[in-house]
């Protein structure tokens, strides 16, 4: 249900209504404030808390860029005519319930309607969070991946975002693929939703980005998905990967794939290629 403009008197259509009863000379600003926060409460205040937290979800679960996710929500309230800072000083005043109390957290860390404020935004988001509220969760999460009113710890930040990933939630599936987890990254999921364009825009320069990441941090999987770029790719590309397997760079050292990628690179006329298969196989043979 939205804020209905047709049937329910906004805040300047109450000022011109009530002008005549109001003895201008007398007029306290305060109250009139106060009284158009009265009207804005009873018109919608739960519902739109709930309204908002629906398209923050959709939004996050959707892997919305950031800048784009705050101008959506600012978009709502305009949409609605509804005063922004008005609305913030009723979240303030009325913390009902985790809903609430996320989106005062949601709106101090963006700054949105006040200055954004890391510490208070993070304290908020761990009040709801401790509720399984799970935007709060996932903004947790944030917090900790960057640093935002606590301290940077990716551990922390990965945990938070597993609980989302484990309920089956991409906003913390996305998230959790390019954190660490003893020390090995885990970009390749990450990498295939790119590729296919599973939650976000195909993107195949950015899936072979995170192949790469996830290939140089150890991940057999990242390493066979990076080949399969290299598949179709050009001569020099198959040789470094082979090159890569010949030495350990950054992998596994693999004499075998070495010589399989060497044989795919020779093939398109590397001579250093067929150079490097021939002295492979004879190092194996003796």
């Amino acid at each position: 249900m939205s804020y209905n403009r047709d049937t329910k008197n906004t805040n300047d259509e109450w000022i011109i209504e009530n002008f005549g009863k109001i003895n201008t000379k007398e007029i306290d600003p305060i109250a009139v404030s106060n009284e158009r926060e009265k009207i804005l409460f009873e018109n919608g205040f739960d519902i739109i808390v709930n309204e908002i937290n629906d398209l923050i979800f959709k939004l996050s679960n959707k892997g919305t860029e950031v800048e784009l996710e705050r101008k959506q929500i600012i978009e709502y309230f305009n949409d609605h005519n509804i005063n922004l800072r008005e609305y913030y000083n009723l979240l303030f005043n009325n913390q009902n319930d985790f809903d609430s109390i996320f989106l005062l957290g949601y709106f101090n860390y963006f700054g949105i309607a006040t200055d954004e404020n890391s510490e208070k935004a993070f304290k908020l988001f761990i009040e709801a969070s401790e509720k399984n509220h799970l935007l709060a969760q996932y903004y947790v999460g944030e917090c900790y991946e960057d640093g935002f009113g606590i301290v940077k710890n990716e551990k922390v930040a990965f945990k938070y975002f597993k609980k989302l990933a484990n309920k089956n939630y991409s906003m913390g599936q996305l998230r959790i693929d390019c954190l660490y987890d003893n020390g090995i990254g885990l970009c390749i999921n990450l990498g295939l939703n790119y590729q296919d364009g599973i939650g976000v825009e195909k993107d195949f320069k950015k899936a072979f980005e995170l192949f790469k990441q996830s290939a140089e941090g150890g991940s057999l999987t990242g390493i066979n998905s990076l080949g399969c770029c290299y598949e179709v790719g050009n001569v020099t590309s198959q040789y470094n990967l082979a090159n890569m397997y010949e030495y350990g760079k950054g992998i596994t050292k693999d004499v075998d794939k070495a010589i399989y990628w060497y044989e795919k690179s020779a093939k398109q006329g590397d001579q250093d290629a067929k150079y490097k298969i021939e002295k492979l196989k004879s190092n194996n043979l003796q």
